[in-house]
Parts: C-alpha cells; sequence; structure tokens
C-alpha cells in the first residue's frame, strides 16, 4: 500500500502550503520508488490527467526572493559564467532566514547530504571510478568556476550587503552544496518560439513538489508551463502503484551523474552516449602516418578543420545507439584526415564546400551509413574507437560478468554501481560501432 511516511525530511504537511491542487490518484512515497522519494500512483491514471498544480508564486527564483529587488539592481555585477549567481544568492539567502516565504520548501530539504555528485567524492576515486566517462574533467571544470565565482562575484556582493550576508554562515562549502542542489532539482522554462534565436535560455529556477519525481528517459509525466501556474500532467497511462517519472531532458548516463548524481541501469536510458575525443581521431591519424611528411599532412588538415569549426582541443563526436549526433562534424573530418595530399590541396582551394548533393545525404551517419563508409575512413573511426576505449580502467567483458553476478554487483557501494551504468553504457554504444565498421 502507498503510504506518506512521517520522515523529518518529507512533512506532507509542507505540501499544501506548496501547491494548488494534488490528485487523489497519487502519493509522495520513499518505498515503491528508484531512489529516495517519489510520487507513485494510487490509481490508474490516463493520459493527459492532472497530478498536481503549482501556482507561481510557489516558484522560487531570483525574480520572486524576497531580495529580488537587490539582485535586480546588480544584475551587471552579477553576470557569470554559469548564470546561475542570481538563483544562488536568493538560495543562499532564503535557505539561511527563519522567516522566509520559502521554509516549507526548504523543510523538504533539511540538509544536503543525501546529494551524492561526482563533485563531492574525493579525487581518487573520481578517477578510479571514472576515467574515461567525461565526468572527471567535467567536474574539475565545475570545482574551478565554483572557486572563481565564490571569490569573485559572491563574496564581493555579500560584504557590500552585511545586514543580509554573513560569510562565516554562507560558506565556500554551503555555495557548493547549492550548487548541487540547482544541478539537480532546478528547471528552466522553456523559451516561446518566437523568442529562441534571441534570446538566451531562461535562468534556472526552483519548483516545489515538481522536483520530488525522480528521472527515466521513458517517462509518463510531464511538467507543462501556464500563465498562472505549472502542471505536472501524464503522458502515457499509469497503473496503480507504478512511480510516476518526470523527464529531465535528454541525458546520456554521464550527464546524469554528473548533473543529479544518479545513472539509469542498462538498457533503460535510451538517450545514452559515448564520446570520442576529437583529438583522439587526430592521434590516431597521426599514428597510421607512416612518414613525417604525412605527419604534417594530418597537422595541416586538422588546422584546416579547426578553421572550418569542426574540430576543437576540448570537443568530442558524440554516438548515440542508433546514430552520430554529431554527423557533420565526423563526416567532415573522417572525410578531410583521409584525403591524399593532391586531394587536401584541390579541396582546400575549394575552402571546403563540394557541390555534390549525394555526398551531403551520405553524411547522415546512422548506424547503417556508418557500415557504408570508405575503408580508409572505417579505418580510422576504427582506430579511434579502440584508443578511447583504451581511456577506460576496465573493459566491457569485466563489467558485463559484474553485472550479471547480482551478489557481487549488490556488494558493490552506491557510487560504483552508478559509475558501472555509466562506464558500462558507453562501451556497449563504442563496441557496436566497432561491430558496425569491422
Amino acid at each position: 500500500m502507498c503510504r506518506v511516511q512521517p520522515q523529518p525530511r518529507l512533512p506532507h504537511a509542507s505540501l499544501p502550503a506548496l501547491i494548488d491542487y494534488l490528485s487523489p490518484k497519487v502519493c509522495v512515497s520513499r518505498e515503491g520508488t528508484v531512489a529516495d522519494y517519489g510520487m507513485l500512483a494510487t490509481e490508474d491514471l490516463q493520459v493527459g490527467e492532472v497530478l498536481f498544480t503549482i501556482p507561481r508564486a510557489a516558484l522560487l527564483s531570483q525574480y520572486t526572493s524576497s531580495i529580488q529587488a537587490l539582485l535586480q539592481e546588480a544584475r551587471e555585477s552579477l553576470q557569470s559564467q554559469s548564470g546561475w549567481v542570481p538563483l544562488l544568492l536568493a538560495l543562499l539567502h532564503e535557505y539561511t532566514t527563519s522567516s522566509s516565504h520559502w521554509q516549507p520548501y526548504f523543510s523538504l530539504w533539511q540538509d544536503f547530504r543525501s546529494l551524492d555528485h561526482p563533485m563531492f567524492w574525493p579525487e581518487e576515486e573520481r578517477t578510479r571510478l571514472l576515467q574515461g566517462t567525461g565526468i572527471p574533467e567535467a567536474v574539475d571544470k565545475d570545482l574551478v568556476n565554483i572557486h572563481l565565482e565564490y571569490s569573485s562575484i559572491i563574496l564581493p556582493f555579500m560584504e557590500s550587503h552585511p545586514d543580509i550576508f554573513d560569510p562565516k554562515l554562507h560558506t565556500l562549502e554551503l555555495y557548493k552544496e547549492l550548487v548541487a542542489f540547482v544541478m539537480a532539482y532546478s528547471f528552466q522554462e522553456p523559451l516561446e518560439e518566437e523568442d529562441e534565436d534571441e534570446k538566451g535560455p531562461n535562468p534556472p529556477m526552483m519548483v516545489p513538489v515538481a522536483d520530488i519525481l525522480n528521472h527515466v528517459a521513458n517517462h509518463n509525466a510531464n511538467l507543462e508551463y501556464a500563465p498562472k501556474c505549472l502542471r505536472m500532467v501524464t503522458t502515457q497511462p499509469i497503473s496503480k502503484g507504478q512511480e510516476i517519472f518526470n523527464t529531465y531532458g535528454q541525458m546520456a548516463n554521464w550527464q546524469l551523474l554528473h548533473m543529479y548524481g544518479f545513472a539509469e541501469p542498462y538498457p533503460g536510458n535510451t538517450n545514452d552516449t559515448a564520446d570520442i575525443q576529437m583529438v583522439t581521431v587526430r592521434k590516431a591519424a597521426l599514428q597510421r602516418a607512416k612518414s613525417e611528411a604525412e605527419q604534417q599532412l594530418v597537422s595541416e588538415q586538422w588546422d584546416f578543420l579547426c578553421q572550418l569549426e569542426m574540430v576543437g582541443e576540448e570537443g568530442a563526436f558524440v554516438l548515440g545507439w542508433d546514430e552520430v549526433l554529431t554527423e557533420e562534424e565526423l563526416s567532415m573530418t573522417l572525410k578531410v584526415l583521409c584525403m591524399s595530399e593532391e586531394e587536401f590541396q584541390e579541396y582546400k582551394e575549394q575552402d571546403g564546400w563540394e557541390d555534390d548533393t549525394e555526398e551531403e545525404e551520405n553524411s547522415i551517419l546512422s548506424n547503417e551509413a556508418l557500415s557504408r563508409l570508405k575503408n580508409p575512413c572505417k579505418k580510422l573511426l576504427y582506430d579511434s574507437v579502440l584508443l578511447t576505449l583504451e581511456s577506460y580502467r576496465s573493459d566491457l567483458k569485466a563489467e558485463q560478468d559484474l553485472l550479471n553476478n547480482k551478489e557481487a554487483y549488490e556488494r558493490l557501494s552506491r557510487r560504483e554501481q552508478q559509475a558501472l551504468h555509466v562506464r558500462y553504457g558507453q562501451k556497449r554504444i563504442l563496441h557496436l560501432l566497432l561491430e558496425l565498421i569491422q
């Protein structure tokens, strides 16, 4: 039976203070959910049923905080790479103010110790479990940016408003926890179609109750935005006792673990991807060069691709289950790096453009198209995949054996399990690609 337990972290009495309407067909529970709290159906639900509505007055953002006027006045000095500083300042203030209008919301999150993003893992553990996945590099950038934002923007702002902020209370550690909180639980309202080309993305905001729902790729509910409220609406029929899942977007497992602290077990995440670093393809091309002249040619070809903005030192080619998601970049890179000196000189004279509609159509790299690549391109891509697989600390078979051995899997820590799901999905995609281009 679905029931709401009187746990201190999720007082059910807080829910009415945060929402206008809660369907009698659902409940919040810790039992029967994939992780921590979630929402379950207590009766069968049909497509299009409203599960709850949240008034816009209940949303916590830089525009609804009690210090919104202060944040608006200082908006120029609060600009940052992340764009999150105003919301984070609002959270720092509201979270530590006992009289805050948002205390019913924060009573759901009495502390942030349950957040287990890789940014909180020891560096040694992060490297050992996640090497090759792209997460350690993403975390390193996050940590640099967090420290930079706090020291160069947050601290000066707090020192300018000592009546509101206290660096001894509003510490770097709390700021870091709130960054993870925003990563894991914030929402961004989609732009209207007419604004998409003119505006940047809307700033993040906290949406009480909606952030209780867990995520899977094959979700059965979705958050809809209306002028006066937000509504969680079913997108599939849901049977009594089933968990109700929202979507956080089309997220690969490495993105889910990096930003939300979890990954979907194989084969659940149909949005999973694997990356081949662009510089890895250059490395594979250089390795097959038999002379200094051929190595020089590869370097010139790479520089040319950089000028065309097809590649970059920190870029990656992204592979999905069914196709290459960066098809234009990979197709062009393979084509140029496999050219002879004469072909390349002729191609450069045309500035990299050819009036070849048939070739353009064939550049869409579905799995079927990958198997039809010319042999030199296949070989270069094959070698690049092998180099990518070498960047992990274990092979696919070892991970498969671990997943198939229930007792061994259950002995793993939660972090080890989540990292395993990330690595395994990526390696499955890479091995699928090897089979296609052998």
